[in-house]
């Protein structure tokens, strides 16, 4: 309904950033690390999600359309809901978490307030093989939007569908994978170094 909004940074608080478009305030709930991109009274822009559910009709705001892949991924785990996903968001950027993930350390996830080890074992099992073969994208279709899931032939595919999943584009996927020896390494090994080539970039 909404794909993102756009204005004066109105309020914060903790949580929640209310984004004043044209007269009408949006409170989003929000991330520690989107908040810390936002300042009362300058102009603001969140990618949102809007959550509904029975009575339940809240709008999630993000800075960045990595940190909202992440939150739907994080939503789509059973047990999972927005008030943990946040948490963990406001613990680890999405490529921390990405890492997290790809390399099993649920340790990682537990820093997040309110996260124990079986949510933090039940994120990575959920999550783990989806994002280390491309299967998912955070909107809920298959990578590529086709409709059709789409399994790559080999492990510099499987990595490119990996981080297209966190929402990088074909240019940055390309930057971050140059260079990296795609035949020697595992296919979590080669995510990773990616991964940490985009923080640094």
């Amino acid at each position: 309904m909404f794909y993102y909004v756009s204005g004066t940074v109105a309020h914060l608080e903790p949580n929640l950033a209310v984004i004043d478009c044209g007269g009408v305030g949006y409170a989003c709930r929000t991330t520690n690390q989107t908040l810390s991109h936002l300042k009362a009274g300058e102009k603001g822009k969140l990618y949102t999600h809007l959550y509904v559910r029975e009575e339940l009709f809240e709008l999630y705001g993000f800075a960045s359309e990595n940190e909202l892949n992440c939150f739907r991924l994080l939503i789509g785990v059973s047990g999972v809901g927005p008030k943990a996903a946040l948490s963990i968001l406001s613990a680890a950027t999405p490529e921390s978490l990405a890492m997290s993930i790809i390399t099993g350390d649920e340790k990682a996830l537990t820093v997040a307030q309110g996260i124990g080890k079986k949510i933090a074992q039940r994120i990575i099992l959920e999550l783990k093989d989806k994002l280390a073969k491309g299967q998912i994208s955070p909107g809920g279709e298959s990578y590529g939007g086709t409709g059709v899931t789409v399994i790559p032939e080999n492990k510099g595919s499987e990595a490119a569908a990996a981080l297209a999943v966190l929402g990088y584009s074909t240019g940055e996927i390309g930057v971050a994978l140059k260079g990296i020896d795609l035949e020697a390494l595992t296919l979590e090994e080669i995510i990773r170094q990616a991964l940490k080539k985009m923080v640094k970039s």
